[in-house]
């Protein structure tokens, strides 16, 4: 699944878009819309905590970061006495796998109190009344899509794909 960002001026063409993509059968659980504060999305999909937050990504670093950290801390405890080899693959997998968890956890939390990254760029236009629609849609269908919303919408500015998405947001 890729993510495109359209930017729309208004509410009635983000109906629009979301009506089209509906018909190209993209689900409503692939459609989140970002507004500003207090803007009435009436029946829009409006956009959750994992595409308003910075969670997932938190996650990922933090699960990465973490089982570094503890991988390097079961090595130091198998190096230093009492620790015996035999239990060394023992203390390798339980502080790796605690530093995993222990640090998904953290930056998890961290996470959900930052704004999206990818979403920053666009703050300035969704301050200023503009909605930002993401839609979540296969690999080999993003540019059927663009062009799909470009010829019934000239008006939406089409921002960009994002590379890769989780599968669970």
């Amino acid at each position: 699944m890729r993510r495109i960002y359209f930017l729309v001026p208004d509410i009635a063409t983000t109906n629009r878009i979301v009506d089209d993509l509906l018909m190209a059968k993209i689900e409503e659980r692939h459609l989140h819309v970002l507004a500003k504060r207090g803007t009435p999305l009436e029946d829009l999909p409006e956009a959750n905590l994992l595409q308003k937050s910075d969670f997932i990504p938190a996650v990922q670093q933090g699960l990465a970061l973490g089982g570094t950290t503890g991988l390097l801390a079961g090595l130091v405890a198998v190096v230093l006495p009492p620790a015996s080899t035999v239990i060394a693959g023992g203390i390798l997998l339980a502080t790796t796998l605690a530093g995993a968890g222990v640090g998904a956890w953290l930056s998890g939390m961290v996470g959900m109190s930052i704004g999206n990254r990818r979403t920053k760029e666009f703050e300035e236009a969704i301050e200023a009344g503009h909605l930002l629609l993401l839609a979540d849609v296969p690999a080999d269908r993003v540019l059927e899509i663009e062009r799909r919303v470009k010829q019934h919408l000239p008006e939406v500015e089409i921002e960009g794909t994002e590379p890769n998405i989780p599968a669970f947001p």
